[in-house]
């Protein structure tokens, strides 16, 4: 049998599907139901219920987020990193543990909600094992109930567990922070204990019978009040990037029973307030009525849900697939395929759309080609306009040293020059590999050596793995060049140093040097150029090869100096672009 809906006009065959349908539902009274019902009374329960839940959710996150803001200055105090990084001999030790001791205490003091602090560290001071602040051997770190979580996170809380004290164990959250260097080297672990009694009391709010769990931004749990079981919350039920408030109906605890579960999420914190409510609560004002009426309604609701479903998939099934095809469509790549057995106005829009796709592709590959045409002289333009500029600078530095120095260094430098000159024409390629890039530097700095002699230091620092990959060749040139005659203007010394990062497929290059900076610290100082010829070309070039989000960047350092950043992607080989080498 030949589907209707691929021969007949679709206006007609909805006018006399509804026209049956609205017969046959004013034949049927059904006005309410007892889902109609209890969804309304679900709704209403749950909009006061949200609301209290944001206000106790802003009234937690105020006191969680001070004792988030006192671990981060903490761990920023200067005394305290002092302490954990110095090596000093146990008495000193001993003198300082008491300071840092009496910084933190005074926290506890300070604060009602800090029940002690405990802080991780290597070579800990032993000292009372009840006392509020706790020297702790960090190696005993992974037994504790914030170890996993902090393999991942600079900082996290924990779930409700016990500490001893003076008064006995006591129930507490923990927030755990990394204490780093500036080098991003850890010293310790900061522990916080949050009075989780404190923190019930908000949560219960002005009554003892709602059950309430606090989860975290995981979704895990990590207190309640109430008489309800952790382990009836079902695990996984919300999702971690929800933003908003809601409420939702599921069976919980180890009886399946329906409950309803509202829930409070601020965007502006980490946490999310759930109330469990039993279902059976909600809904008992409205199951009499839902009895009345639900044998009128069953037969209409199911005769309209089936029908109604039935034509509403056929309907908009041919309009699906034409805004699928339509939302994923990319020129140049593959593309999805609509059916061709539509006979009516599907078919119609289903052939158009098929037509025009035929023309966006004929369009793009002639853009495209032309695109690559341009873009390819372009970056020849600029490769073909470095390698002169440079042999000038060069020729002038041999010209100075053969009415200087003599005869000295000029085989020497003849045997770098011709070094650097073969890097440089590469046989005409536009990339070559980091190893020979930094061979060509090396060449260059020798030369500038033998002419400042024992005033000019440089370091190079590249992992070996890194030296395989690939790099627009004459990239890191003009940068050292411009530190040598710009950076150390009129000077009789000065040091360089360049260094390569791989992370997440992008090489990070920094090139520092404790010159004269991009603007003259003193009178004598000429203004340092930060966009020359050698400079621009370079920029040019990654923008042509690599487009945006790749480049450089060009920065004084704080201690004097200047600091180049550039930044290009990992090339494992030449880009497909690159043409082959002339023999």
């Amino acid at each position: 049998m030949t589907n209707p809906f691929k021969q007949y006009r679709v206006d007609r065959l909805f006018f006399r599907s509804f026209a049956a349908l609205i017969i046959a539902v004013l034949a049927i009274t059904a006005v309410a139901s007892f889902r109609i019902s209890s969804k309304e009374l679900a709704t209403t329960t749950s909009y006061y219920q949200q609301q209290l839940l944001g206000e106790l959710n802003n009234e937690i996150a105020a006191r969680l987020v001070t004792v988030e803001q006192i671990s981060l200055s903490t761990s920023r105090d200067g005394e305290l990193i002092s302490f954990l990084a110095e090596r000093r001999d146990d008495f000193e030790r001993l003198q300082q543990s008491k300071k840092v001791a009496q910084t933190l205490a005074n926290l506890t003091y300070s604060i009602p909600l800090i029940q002690g602090i405990d802080l991780y560290m290597d070579r800990p001071v032993m000292g009372d094992p009840k006392n509020y602040i706790q020297f702790r051997d960090l190696s005993q770190a992974p037994g504790e109930v914030w170890f996993e979580a902090m393999k991942t996170n600079d900082y996290a809380w924990s779930s409700e567990h016990s500490i001893p004290s003076v008064q006995g164990d006591v129930p507490v959250l923990s927030f755990s922070r990394n204490i780093m260097t500036t080098d991003s080297r850890k010293l310790g672990v900061l522990i916080i204990h949050v009075k989780a009694d404190t923190i019930r009391a908000i949560l219960a709010g002005h009554t003892e019978e709602a059950n309430r769990v606090m989860l975290d931004d995981s979704g895990s749990p990590l207190l309640k009040s109430g008489n309800i079981p952790l382990e009836a919350i079902p695990s996984g039920w919300l999702d971690p990037a929800q933003k908003e408030s809601g409420y939702a109906r599921m069976k919980t605890g180890p009886q399946s029973a329906d409950t309803l579960i509202v829930y409070s999420k601020s965007p502006d914190t980490h946490w999310t307030i759930v109330e469990v409510t039993p279902w059976s609560r909600i809904s008992a004002g409205s199951y009499r009525l839902a009895e009345v009426i639900a044998l009128i309604g069953v037969a209409a609701v199911v005769l309209t849900l089936l029908l109604t479903h039935w034509l509403s998939s056929q309907f908009t099934k041919p309009i699906k697939l034409l805004l699928s095809a339509m939302g994923s469509y990319t020129p140049g790549r593959q593309k999805s395929e609509l059916p061709e057995d539509y006979r009516n106005e599907f078919g119609v829009l289903f052939s158009g759309y098929r037509k025009q796709n035929e023309r966006i592709e004929e369009l793009y590959l002639s853009l495209q080609r032309r695109y690559e045409l341009q873009r390819q002289a372009e970056i020849e333009a600029l490769q073909a306009n470095i390698n002169p500029h440079f042999l000038y600078n060069t020729l002038d530095q041999l010209n100075w040293m053969a009415i200087a120095a003599g005869q000295g260094g000029m085989s020497r430098i003849l045997e770098l020059m011709g070094r650097m000159f073969r890097i440089g024409l590469s046989n005409g390629s536009s990339f070559i590999s980091i190893g020979d890039e930094l061979l060509h530097v090396e060449s260059y700095l020798e030369i500038q050596q033998l002419r400042w002699g024992s005033g000019l230091e440089y370091e190079i620092d590249v992992p070996s793995e890194l030296k395989t990959l690939y790099i627009p060749k004459l990239t890191l040139q003009p940068f050292i060049e411009n530190s040598v005659t710009h950076g150390f203007h009129g000077r009789r010394e000065g040091r360089i140093r360049l260094s390569l990062s791989l992370g997440s497929g992008i090489i990070t290059i920094r090139i520092e040097d404790n010159g004269c900076g991009l603007r003259g610290k003193a009178e004598d100082r000429p203004q340092r150029p930060t966009g020359g010829y050698g400079i621009r070309n370079v920029r040019e070039r990654l923008l042509g090869y690599f487009g945006e989000g790749f480049g450089v960047t060009l920065e004084d350092r704080e201690e004097g100096g200047t600091r180049v950043t550039v930044r290009i992607p990992e090339l494992p080989q030449p880009p497909v672009t690159e043409r082959p080498a002339e023999p």
